[in-house]
């Protein structure tokens, strides 16, 4: 790829009077795995709300592998492959583990509406090639045997690990995970550590914002500190934990 997987350049937004991403720019390259870290309020969901135009940015540009996608609607931006999940678990109700994770490739459905009512065999391979990858990356987190169980009848760590394996099964090319270890105990977090790694190696750009630290140290091969919407260190997560405005950001400063 010779085009970054994420460009961010000036982007901006306030509310109100309050700046929540004040001239944020980074570059996420492709096949690496970005953490982006700071304290409770310093903008780190809203930058992932603007990337994926949930929220409209005040000014700046996004550029998804050199493409902008700033204006453009956030089913589009994911169909073009920049997939995300949210802070707290969106699991479909009514359905099972494995309906859930299924759902997550309506993109890439080949087979016309009428194929499937009809269970033509076209339509039935498919659907058996996508139950299949459905249960391996089920196995992979160890909720394979939930697989038939009411998605909403998991615990949150089952429900958030639920979600990271049904973004998986959109096939993206940039993924951006909104604190997926959030409820997770100390099994299931490093459960998602090997996955986490397991994703980028296979070639997919993973960028996550997280408050879990042993994970984020643990995983990220570049770590960018947000605080009071503005980027305030960037680096190598060696760096990071050694940088004084991090720790300053973090537990504060004596006058």
């Amino acid at each position: 790829m010779s085009a970054p997987a994420l460009e961010v350049e000036g982007l901006s937004r306030s509310f109100g009077g309050v700046m929540a991403c004040d001239n944020v720019s980074f570059t996420v390259p492709h096949g690496g795995l970005t953490a982006v870290i700071g304290p409770n309020g310093a903008g780190k969901t809203t930058l992932f709300n603007l990337v994926t135009n949930l929220y409209a940015a005040d000014a700046g540009a996004v550029n998804f592998y050199g493409t902008p996608i700033l204006g453009r609607a956030p089913a589009e931006i994911a169909a073009m492959g920049l997939i995300r999940t949210f802070q707290s678990a969106r699991i479909y109700p009514g359905m099972t583990a494995l309906e859930n994770v299924l759902a997550g490739a309506h993109l890439h459905v080949r087979a016309p509406a009428w194929r499937q009512m009809l269970w033509l065999g076209g339509a039935r391979r498919e659907e058996a090639r996508l139950a299949a990858k459905a249960d391996a990356l089920l196995e992979l987190v160890r909720l394979a045997p939930f697989r038939d169980v009411a998605a909403t009848d998991l615990p949150m760590g089952g429900q958030k690990l639920l979600e990271v394996v049904r973004a998986l099964m959109a096939e993206p090319r940039l993924l951006l995970l909104d604190e997926p270890a959030a409820g997770l105990n100390d099994a299931e977090t490093a459960d998602l550590a090997e996955l986490l790694r397991a994703v980028r190696d296979s070639g997919v750009t993973v960028m996550v914002v997280e408050h879990n630290m042993s994970l984020v140290m643990g995983v990220a091969d570049e770590v960018i500190v947000l605080d009071a919407g503005s980027i305030v260190a960037r680096g190598a997560p060696r760096e990071i934990q050694r940088n004084a405005r991090v720790i300053a950001a973090y537990v504060g400063q004596e006058a």
